[in-house]
């Protein structure tokens, strides 16, 4: 069972996985359906499984004693794994999915997943006693296809719970996993996280309504 995030407005979020089936009628990977309070929301992640299985490996590295993100990071709570496309970026992004279908176009919903530092002081005000406390924090934002938008505010651990709870109802569709790989416990994947295995023979069977609704608002 998927449990819901919960977001900063007090909604509950769900992100339920849906296989994806070649011609066939196999299995071969997930899409993301998004649940607010019971009502569906949109629907992302064009075969994402195999890269959110990369991203839990990795959020685990980097969470472990020893690791580079242990070094600068005392709590295990502020470690993430850095991205590997992030540049100097303010807020590098884990993930953003954008398309269920390769036709979709952007508002059919979003999920994006970026870190965020912040900083607050720790003692009292105007002393010279008082510290600095800086936080990193992974904050997952979805957009719907009505074009409203939510917010949810996670520590790694809390991230690392999400992808564990969503890989292994992932594993229930999937029970192959991708190319081959089980969903959970899945090594990192060579090259990165950009790293995809081959596509299978044809596309999904199914398709849903492309639908154009701009952003309005995040709460």
């Amino acid at each position: 069972m998927v449990h819901g995030l919960r977001c900063l407005d007090g909604s509950d979020l769900a992100v339920v996985p849906v296989a994806s089936l070649d011609r066939g009628g196999n299995p071969f990977e997930v899409t993301l359906e998004l649940w607010r309070d019971g009502d569906s929301f949109g629907a992302v992640g064009e075969r994402c499984g195999y890269f959110l299985a990369d991203l839990a490996v990795r959020v685990a590295a980097a969470r472990a004693d020893g690791s580079p993100q242990a070094a600068r990071w005392a709590d295990p709570d502020d470690r993430f794994p850095e991205p590997s496309t992030g540049g100097g970026a303010r807020e590098p992004e884990l993930f953003a999915f954008r398309y269920r279908d390769r036709g979709d176009v952007m508002s059919t919903g979003e999920l994006r997943c970026a870190l965020r530092t912040s900083s607050m002081w720790v003692g009292r005000q105007q002393s010279a006693a008082g510290r600095w406390r800086i936080a990193r924090r992974a904050v997952i934002e979805a957009w719907g296809a009505s074009g409203r938008g939510v917010r949810a505010v996670l520590t790694s651990a809390e991230l690392a719970r999400f992808l564990a709870e969503l890989l292994a109802e992932a594993a229930k569709s999937v029970p192959g996993g991708v190319g081959g790989r089980p969903f959970t416990g899945a090594p990192p994947v060579p090259g990165g996280a950009e790293g995809r295995p081959p596509a299978p023979d044809g596309p999904e069977q199914a398709e849903r309504p492309v639908r154009t609704v701009p952003r309005i608002s995040m709460t």
